[in-house]
């Protein structure tokens, strides 16, 4: 399997997206906040979103692994700001990230994430 610009995508890679944090993102426990497991979607979706333009026809990502804290809130009709820096591509497959995560109150999670190049077609 090879990326097809794979020149273009490199480590150094940088992307952040916003996202408003809605009432549904919220834990079946708690009214009002951001669930981690969502926070854990957003960053996962920022992070393809990134890469996806590099990849060849056919190709995607799919998450492998996620290191992240979830240290602070961020509540319903509030802004996240998603930071992915692509640090390391092992031969050409496989992707790390590392994560920030900004709330209003401040810097919400810290972590690692890791993707797997590969092809849509073992999937269908």
């Amino acid at each position: 399997m090879v990326i097809s610009r794979a020149t273009m995508l490199a480590a150094g890679l940088t992307h952040q997206e916003t996202f408003r944090v809605t009432a549904e993102m919220r834990p079946p426990h708690i009214d009002g906040i951001l669930a981690t497991s969502r926070m854990i979607g957003l960053m996962e979706d920022t992070c393809l979103a990134a890469v996806q333009p590099f990849l060849a026809e056919g190709q995607t990502t799919v998450g492998t692994h996620v290191d992240v804290t979830h240290v602070g809130s961020a509540r319903a009709g509030e802004d996240v700001v998603i930071r992915i820096h692509l640090t390391k591509i092992t031969q050409r497959r496989l992707l790390r990230f590392d994560i920030e995560i900004e709330a209003p109150s401040g810097i919400i999670s810290t972590g690692t994430h890791q993707r797997l190049v590969v092809d849509r077609s073992r999937f269908g």
